[in-house]
C-alpha cells in the first residue's frame, strides 16, 4: 500500500519556509554572516525545503507540473553537496528574496490535498 504523503511535503516546505526566516528575524545581513548557528539553522531549513521539493517533483509529478508557476527547484543540492563552499551571500538573498516568492504560492495551496 502506498501512502500519498504529498500534503505532508507541503507542510514541510511551508514549515522550512517558517524555520528560514523567524531564524533570520530582525537580523542585518552582517550579523547572519557572524552567527555560525543561524547559519546552520537556515541551511539546514533550506536543506529540508530542497528534500521536500524534491520529494514532490519525483513522486507527485503531475501535481508539481499542474502547480509549475511554484519554483520547485532550488539550492538544496547545490547546499548538500558543497556545502564546503556555501555562499552565505546568497543564502541571505534566498531568505529574504527567493523564499517569500515561494511561500506566497505554497500558503495558495488548499490545505486539505
Amino acid at each position: 500500500m502506498t501512502v500519498n504523503r504529498l500534503a505532508d511535503y507541503l507542510d514541510h516546505m511551508r514549515q522550512a519556509i517558517a524555520d528560514a526566516q523567524s531564524f533570520t528575524e530582525g537580523m542585518a545581513q552582517a550579523d547572519f554572516e557572524q552567527d555560525r548557528r543561524t547559519q546552520q539553522a537556515v541551511v539546514m531549513s533550506l536543506i529540508v525545503l530542497g528534500e521536500a521539493a524534491t520529494k514532490v517533483m519525483d513522486q507527485h509529478s503531475a501535481f508539481a507540473a499542474e502547480h509549475s508557476h511554484i519554483p520547485w527547484r532550488g539550492m538544496r543540492n547545490r547546499i548538500a553537496h558543497g556545502y564546503f563552499e556555501i555562499n552565505l551571500e546568497v543564502v541571505w538573498d534566498t531568505v529574504q528574496t527567493a523564499l517569500p516568492v515561494l511561500k506566497t504560492p505554497l500558503d495558495a495551496l488548499p490545505s486539505s490535498i
